[in-house]
């Protein structure tokens, strides 16, 4: 049964980043319950949502068009989208500025709440490996979305046996990056030293796929740091209600409902065929 308006939960702003569609990793199903829930007065869609460094004009699963789909829903319903072009979504950087009926593409975003600040931005600018050598970037991407096919296999057979689903890129990061407990890492540092610079209240990232929601001090202030995670292992968002920015997990309970559905997947022969196909779920009512 479809939800009604009603029942939506009304945060003034959303963000969420690094929903990576068109790759096998994104949890589409799981995003598009998430945003049947809301109605928020903006969303803001904070990077890496289509992968264009991994899309393939062989698969797009229907599952990542309902998500577009109801993105567009949402604006008819008088939602204003804000989209922040990423490092895999880079083509939209040549179109930043557009602005039509409530959607627009912007390169950062400064977003004014109760008189406070918020600073919106995707985050690879911050990211030494993509600023020096983007085609270890490029190849550390590839190696992440095989890493994910093993996954989905590994968590297939835990499930089978009753044991509980693990993360292995969640691991590695967390070997090589030293763990994500409460240090403030150097891009975090970065990111906050230019905020309290800037006299914002909080600044938002995504990009290393990471949620983050802390305090950090210098000498000259103190910013909220947060960010956004992904749609990939964390299935996470940042709500903006009752006065402060609230970072908001997939509740895991309804994840398996999800995840015992089928979902028809999209393969085509060409790019035309996907972008037909595009077109024809848009206008479905």
């Amino acid at each position: 049964m479809a939800q009604k308006d009603t029942e939506k939960r009304l945060p003034k702003a959303v963000v969420i980043s690094d929903t990576h569609l068109g790759t096998v990793g994104c949890k589409a199903e799981q995003l598009h319950a998430y945003l049947k829930t809301i109605r928020p007065e903006i969303l803001v869609l904070n990077g890496d949502i289509i992968d264009a460094w991994r899309f393939s004009r062989n698969y797009f699963p229907a599952s990542h068009m309902k998500v577009v789909r109801q993105v567009i829903k949402m604006m008819e319903h008088g939602t204003r989208v804000v989209y922040i072009a990423g490092n895999h979504d880079e083509v939209l950087r040549r179109f930043t500025d557009i602005n039509f009926d409530g959607f627009s593409v912007v390169n950062k975003f400064v977003l004014t709440l109760n008189g406070q600040k918020t600073w919106i931005f995707h985050g690879d600018v911050f990211d030494v490996v993509m600023q020096h050598s983007k085609w270890l970037a490029k190849l550390g991407s590839a190696g992440y979305g095989l890493l994910t096919v093993i996954n989905k296999s590994v968590n297939a057979l835990l499930s089978l046996f009753g044991r509980k689903r693990i993360s292995l890129a969640k691991k590695i990061k967390d070997k090589v990056k030293g763990g994500a407990g409460k240090e403030v890492t150097n891009f975090e540092k970065t990111v906050a030293d230019l905020a309290i610079g800037k006299g914002y209240r909080y600044a938002i990232c995504g990009h290393i796929h990471r949620p983050a929601h802390k305090n950090i001090t210098s000498d000259r202030g103190m910013v909220t740091y947060l960010n956004s995670g992904d749609w990939v292992e964390s299935m996470t968002a940042l709500e903006y209600e009752n006065g402060d920015w609230h970072l908001k997990y997939w509740d895991q309970e309804s994840d398996a409902a999800i995840e015992d559905t089928n979902v028809e997947e999209m393969f085509s022969k060409s790019t035309g065929d996907i972008f037909r196909r595009v077109f024809n779920e848009v206008i479905k009512s």
